[in-house]
């Protein structure tokens, strides 16, 4: 299995956790718009306690990617992704983004 795939299975993995069936092409896309930072142990992972590291969620995903540009959508956004991910420590950031997009309706972006 290439490093790609073992990212993208680890990603289904913890989105069934939290009650998410991902759609493999999907979350594929979803993963190679992070480009090589998939792979990079703290580049990886989102923090939802770090208020910084939610607002470049909001400006470099959200904003500049999915195109969403109305301020309560995103906080939304942000809230159920955190709210989803609360049992899970080590949030994948590949996984986290797949939720928003989910719950953003945006699946287009990555057709």
């Amino acid at each position: 299995m290439s490093k790609f795939d073992d990212v993208v299975a680890k990603a289904a993995e913890q989105l069934s956790k939290v009650g998410i069936n991902a759609d493999d092409q999907l979350l594929r896309a979803v993963a190679k718009s992070q480009g090589p930072s998939i792979y990079l142990k703290d580049a990886s992972l989102v923090s939802c306690g770090d208020d910084a590291e939610l607002k470049r969620v909001a400006d470099n995903f959200i904003v500049k990617k999915l195109g969403v540009t109305d301020d309560a959508g995103i906080k939304k956004a942000l809230e159920g992704a955190c709210s989803k991910f609360k049992p899970v420590r080590m949030k994948m950031r590949v996984a986290f983004y797949y939720a928003i997009v989910k719950d953003l309706k945006k699946e287009s972006v990555f057709a």
